[in-house]
């Protein structure tokens, strides 16, 4: 099936917004469509799947080999992905995992989202840089986005004729299609009360201007699936936490695991409900300190946890991980008890950006071996006791200090494990 890519300039030129009116548009007119997430992101994904139906993988052209990207890009109808950043924004020293290297690796043509409403002959210069800069990757059209008026438009239109590429659709500045976001992205799907309504809205939008021929006509064929190896299950019953304080875990982690016959357990810490029998516990990642309290109070779940680790191996990232230490103080100053399982004390009353791909090793445990990760986040460590549990780098790498910590059979980091390197 085909495919193509939405990417634009930087962040903030509406490539989510274009994104979902158009797979929820297309959705709706009965056409098979589905949609996937350049990079390391647990949010939009969700708005993804709400939008189409459809399950949304994450495509980290840094972090997986082109097999992997192959299959988990391999499925049924018109895959639209959605880039991060700028086209050209990935890590360092080579900008690898880039949107650019994406459609690179997966032979995929790009849909340039312009945020156009400060600008009208200036789009001109902009798309024709973009789309000459590097002859690998195919600029195929452009979607203008925040515009104005119908002369606006119209000056927008005239100023990119000469260019030669398609004007897909131009969206109006339209204030009800803006999205409250947080600390670390988007306000989750799950949160959104009007998300349908939001959904619908956005598509009626593009209903009146997008060229759907041009766009299906640009979308080019998907490279064949390949046989990459795929994640072996920790367990053969695992425990997975999964709500609004713990809803980062990556879709394809969860597959591979039922995929080699594992039982995955889902549970609601924040409902107070208890962990699963399992052979090993996951607390993926979310927003724990937006629900501190609540869940410092969930005595079902806590000791449970806590009973888990006698007979279970327990894992943490990021959220997860400061759910397991001693102590969690909110943006607000409060401490608030957590599990006590590792030594570990964190904050988020003094917020510090922690951001970048991981290169990780572990001597042993359940993730045994090197693996690509990711790191976002903003809180800080005030106490961290004990052996660590991941030697180090950066992108580049360069060795960065140990991170995380295991206790027995507990353990965590502040990273996001993407895949085996």
């Amino acid at each position: 099936m085909p495919g193509l890519i939405l990417a634009a300039p930087s962040s903030g030129a509406g490539k989510t917004t274009v994104t979902l009116a158009l797979l929820r548009l297309l959705s709706r007119e009965g056409l098979a469509v589905r949609g996937a997430k350049s990079g390391p992101d647990y949010i939009d994904p969700r708005f993804h799947e709400a939008a189409c139906g459809a399950p949304c993988p994450n495509l980290d052209a840094w972090a997986m080999s082109p097999e992997r990207l192959a299959d988990l890009a391999s499925g049924e109808g018109l895959l639209i992905i959605e880039g991060a950043m700028g086209l050209f924004d990935g890590a360092p020293p080579d900008g690898r995992g880039a949107v650019a290297d994406l459609a690179r690796t997966l032979a995929l043509p790009v849909v340039l989202v312009v945020d156009a409403g400060r600008m009208a002959g200036s789009v001109a210069p902009l798309v024709a840089g973009f789309a000459g800069f590097d002859a690998s990757v195919r600029v195929g059209g452009v979607i203008l986005n925040n515009v104005g008026s119908e002369r606006h438009e119209a000056m927008l239109r005239r100023a990119l004729a000469p260019l030669g590429l398609p004007v897909l659709a131009a969206l109006r500045r339209n204030p009800a299609l803006a999205q409250p976001s947080r600390h670390l992205g988007l306000v989750q799907s799950s949160e959104r009360a009007d998300l349908e309504t939001f959904l619908n809205t956005a598509a009626d939008a593009l209903d009146t201007t997008l060229d759907r021929d041009a766009l299906l006509a640009l979308a080019s064929p998907l490279p064949a699936p390949g046989k990459a190896a795929r994640l072996a299950p920790p367990a053969q019953v695992i425990a997975v936490a999964q709500d609004r304080a713990f809803g980062f875990a990556y879709p394809h982690m969860l597959a591979d695991w039922r995929a080699a016959g594992a039982e995955v357990r889902l549970f609601s810490p924040l409902e107070d409900e208890p962990v699963p029998e399992a052979g090993f516990v996951f607390l993926p990642g979310g927003y724990p300190e937006l629900h501190a309290g609540r869940l410092s109070n969930a005595h079902t779940f806590m000791q449970s946890l806590r009973l888990a680790a006698q007979n279970a191996d327990i894992y943490g990232e990021c959220g997860g991980y400061m759910t397991l230490g001693e102590g969690l103080v909110d943006a607000e100053g409060t401490r608030h008890a957590m599990a006590g399982l590792l030594p570990l004390e964190t904050s988020f009353a003094a917020r510090k950006l922690h951001l970048g791909y991981r290169r990780l090793t572990a001597p042993d445990g359940p993730f045994r071996g090197a693996w690509a990760g990711h790191e976002f986040h903003y809180a800080s460590t005030l106490r961290a006791e004990g052996p660590p549990l991941f030697a180090a780098e950066d992108a580049e790498g360069a060795a960065l200090p140990d991170m995380g910590l295991k206790h027995s059979r507990v353990s965590g980091s502040f990273a996001h494990l993407i895949d085996r390197r």
